[in-house]
This record gives C-alpha cells, structure tokens and sequence, in this order.
C-alpha cells in the first residue's frame, strides 16, 4: 500500500466523497434497479453538445441506440477517418448518461477530431449477458460497413465497458475478424469469477465496491446463469495472442486491481503490448473526475498520448 499522502489534496477529498456517497444505505443496491434507473435517465438533464461538434443518434436494429460525435462539417462516410468506439461502465446494469457525452467530448479533442461514437448497449436485469457483447458487436460491424478502416478504430470502456472492450475483441478474434489499432481500459472489470487477490486485500478499503457484496449483486444479474468464466463474460479467461497494443489504467485501492494485473501479465506472457499505469491512492473509475483533480487530469493526458503514439507515432515499446 503505497503512502496516501503521495495523493492530492484535491484526489483525497474527492475520494472520501466516493467513499461516503457510495456506503450510503442501500444506493448499490438502487444502481442496479430497472426501475431507479429509468428514472433517473427520464429526469437527466438534455446535454448540449458543444460548438463546432456535431451529434448524430441512430436507432440500431430496434434493440438500442449509438450516438455518433463528429466535427460539426465532415463527410457523410468514416472513410479515412478515424473513430473511438466508447463503452460505458455501470456494472452491466447502468445505461448510457450525460458523464459518457462529456466523455466522448474528451475522447474528440485529446485525439485531434477524431469521431467518437457511444452506445447505449442493453442491460441487465431487462437484457442480460450476451446482450452487451452482441451490441458492441454490431456497432463495430457498423463502423466498418460505414467506411472506417480497422487501424483507424479504436476501443475505449471504463469498468464494465473496460471488459466488454476485451471481451469484443475475444469475439471478433475468435470469428476471424478484423481487431482494431487499439484498445484502452479504465477500471476494467475482467473476472467475474471475482477470484483476484484484491477482492479480498482491498475489500475495506475501496471506497467505491469495499464493504459491500453490491459487485456480486451486478454479476449475477448479467451472467444469469452462464459460467462466469467463459471470456466472453470475463475476459481474463481467455487468450490475448494477437490482440492489438492496450492502455489498461487502475486505481491502486480497487477491488478490481487484480482484473487489470492478470490480464497485464497474460497480455504480455502472449506477446501483446501492454502499458499499464496504476495510480497511487485512486478508486475505481477515478477517470470519470475529467479533469477536476490531478490523478484524472493525468489520467487523460497519458490517454491523449497513447493515442498520439498508436495513430502518429506508432505503438510505444512500454513495460
């Protein structure tokens, strides 16, 4: 355990408001209610995209909805350009909100325009497992059928969205398709099987899932009863050779710790590139902050390099 006073003053507080906010009675518990949850989507404030962006929502196949971020004048095509597919976290339960908009703002403007497209994939307890992997399946189908070439994509998810990135790539692997140039993970849950030393080492003091069974809550609505360790479901499970170069961040008192620090080593073992950064002090999703303390600020400019190295300057030698 590192010496929290290595944190900012600003990454403490912040972190003692997760922990509060997160502990209080039964809020877990509500995150993954059908019903809180539309309400609180039904009451979210409209978000306004920003000048010179443009926002485009399209309705695919009548199961959910992607919403496109572009520059406010480009091509009706994604030929020759290139596109950040963005899967938002929520434990496979949480929907798309305004915080994954202003996400993909970030995502535009630290790639230098690059698009960026979000989607809503279905969620448990409604459309559990494989809801989420069909979903963001057909939205990466999408985009190449819409022109965009697969080294001018790259995948990006926080917490769930982080191993549903991983397990996407599985998948498209697994089917002979084409990977992408890329992959970033913020938080990533990638064993549902919960069998990670930090489960238990950070279970008091993650401020966000310590204390609480609310994460064995969220894998058991979206496995359903499927075998937790099909990498489809968790991702660690299955084989990275020949996955395209990954950023995984995580936060040094998680309980996820270990999700991210098995695939790292696995990753690496198959000869994937791998770039890890575990950030002193920090909780889950520390990234979602944006720029509001130094941790996250750091957090995205290491992002906007990576994506400088993968698309300008090609894939970092990192260890």
């Amino acid at each position: 355990m590192s010496d929290y006073k290595r944190v900012s003053l600003q990454g403490r507080r912040v972190t003692e408001i997760i922990r509060l906010v997160n502990h209080l009675p039964r809020l877990g518990h509500l995150a993954q209610d059908a019903e809180f949850r539309n309400y609180l989507n039904r009451h979210e404030p409209a978000w306004i995209c920003p000048p010179l962006m443009a926002r485009q929502v399209f309705d695919m196949l009548d199961r959910f909805s992607m919403e496109l971020l572009t520059g406010r004048d480009v091509p009706d095509s994604g030929r020759g350009r290139r596109v950040i597919l963005q899967l938002h976290g929520g434990g496979y339960h949480g929907c798309l909100h305004n915080s994954y908009r202003d996400l993909a703002v970030i995502y535009h403007r630290i790639s230098k325009g690059a698009d960026v497209v979000t989607i809503d994939y279905r969620v448990a307890p409604e459309d559990p497992f494989p809801a989420a992997l069909e979903d963001a399946a057909a939205t990466y189908r999408w985009l190449l059928e819409f022109g965009y070439r697969p080294e001018n994509i790259m995948i990006a998810g926080d917490s769930a969205g982080g191993g549903l990135t991983l397990a996407l790539c599985h998948f498209l692997k697994d089917r002979g398709e084409p990977l992408p140039a890329a992959l970033i993970t913020m938080s990533a849950w990638t064993d549902l099987t919960l069998s990670g030393a930090s489960h238990k080492k950070h279970f008091e003091t993650d401020p966000v899932f310590g204390q609480s069974e609310d994460i064995v809550s969220y894998r058991d609505g979206y496995a359903a009863g499927h075998d937790v360790s099909d990498p489809y479901l968790s991702p660690l499970m299955g084989d990275f050779t020949g996955f395209p170069p990954m950023l995984m961040q995580v936060g040094e008192y998680e309980m996820l710790l270990s999700d991210t620090l098995r695939v790292v080593r696995k990753a690496r073992h198959e000869g994937v590139t791998v770039y890890q950064h575990i950030y002193p002090g920090m909780f889950h999703d520390f990234q979602l902050g944006q720029y509001t303390f130094p941790e996250a600020r750091e957090a995205w400019r290491e992002v906007e390099a990576w994506i400088r190295h993968i698309w300008h300057d090609g894939p970092p030698v990192m260890v």
